[in-house]
């Protein structure tokens, strides 16, 4: 999908101030108003384009304050992920927790984060990249 692509699907999408830079050129040039992914928590939809193309779409909700620092929201996600693609590749360390899934030619994960700022709860569908392990 294109940028003109997407702005045509999402009307309300408007250009990020500061764009967030990943690695292989991936930059996260759009965001959407925030959207309601699970009870009382908004995610913000931000879409990144490398090569003029979209490859990877987050909702990400950050400073979150609650007791819980996330942790229902997290649940809440990863129980989504299970019922639509099922068990997880899942890590967790101190202050982060990842559960993963492949959905085709896409790869989805929940992340929680925790630091002294709070919390942080992130949805993301990305583009799944294979690399030829003979390369490496």
């Amino acid at each position: 999908m294109s940028a003109d692509a997407l702005r045509a699907a999402v009307p309300d999408v408007v250009r990020v101030a500061r764009p967030q830079r990943l690695a292989g050129g991936v930059v996260g040039t759009w965001h959407a108003p925030a959207v309601r992914l699970v009870d009382a928590l908004d995610f913000e939809p931000v879409f990144f384009f490398s090569g003029g193309r979209l490859v990877r779409v987050e909702h990400v909700a950050a400073g979150i304050d609650a007791p819980d620092r996330g942790e229902a929201a997290f649940a809440a996600l990863r129980d989504w992920g299970r019922s639509r693609f099922g068990a997880e590749l899942a890590t967790r360390d101190p202050g982060s927790e990842i559960a993963a899934w492949v959905d085709g030619d896409t790869d989805v994960y929940v992340q929680r984060t925790v630091d002294a700022r709070g919390a942080t709860v992130r949805l993301v569908h990305k583009a799944r990249v294979v690399k030829d392990g003979r390369t490496l």
